[in-house]
């Protein structure tokens, strides 16, 4: 099940219920599906982690930059729902 903690450039960018298990990352799409773009989150940057088309390309530079500026944030976010921040990929 997704949770959408934002919205930029008309993508929703979202958890999944289940990404607790994985390190802190986001999905971004247009509609919450379960095949979205995946970012990885760090303390130092954000990383494309899977490309799966649901971000066009013209949009892809400005959702990197949005997401590495709004990082801790997002990392807080996590932290809230999750309960723990694994930072290893």
């Amino acid at each position: 099940m997704p949770e959408a903690i934002e919205s930029y450039l008309g993508y929703y960018i979202f958890f999944w219920i289940g990404d607790g298990m994985e390190p802190v990352h986001v999905h971004v799409a247009k509609e919450q599906q379960p095949n979205a773009t995946k970012f990885w989150i760090t303390t130092e940057t954000v990383e494309l982690a899977k490309d799966t088309g649901t971000v066009e390309r013209k949009d892809m530079g400005k959702i990197l930059r949005y997401l590495r500026r709004n990082r801790q944030q997002i990392m807080a976010r996590w932290l809230s729902r999750f309960g723990s921040a694994d930072l290893k990929r």
